[in-house]
């Protein structure tokens, strides 16, 4: 082996996401949403109107992914989805009061794990983590080949 198995860093960040989808599963299920689905609606509350592209980049789903979770949150009546004013091909989406309500009882509960994370580390601590993670991402994005 080129790299022992305590040397390697992947298995760690991996426990650490799984804690936090868990986490964040259980505590979203009270509004009778997906982590996944949270995630949109709360895009949806800092951007409104954002296209079914532009939401799966900022969720980091896939574009299709996304449009199957936007048809099932339309259909639960938390989304709407309009034509653009200009670009009529594409669809502009806002939350809709049920959507505003689901994203408040979920964002409650999404912030109590927020906050146990947070304050486990200093200010300085949580830069340096969010730098530190930030090179993990560029490491594993780099092309060496």
């Amino acid at each position: 082996m080129d790299m022992p198995p305590d040397a390697r860093l992947g298995l760690d960040i991996k426990r650490a996401e799984q804690a936090l989808t868990t986490a964040k599963g259980n505590a979203v299920r009270g509004a009778d949403l997906t982590v996944a689905q949270y995630a949109t609606l709360l895009a949806l509350s800092r951007y409104p109107g954002m296209s079914a592209a532009a939401l799966a980049r900022v969720c980091l789903v896939t574009p299709q992914a996304m449009t199957a979770m936007l048809k099932t949150l339309q259909t639960r009546g938390l989304i709407g989805r309009t034509a653009h004013p200009w670009h009529q091909r594409i669809l502009e989406t806002r939350l809709t009061e049920s959507g505003q309500r689901a994203l408040a009882a979920a964002d409650k509960e999404a912030v109590r794990i927020e906050r146990r994370i947070a304050d486990e580390f200093t200010a300085e601590e949580r830069d340096t983590l969010r730098a530190l993670l930030a090179r993990c991402v560029q490491a594993i994005e780099r092309d060496d080949d």
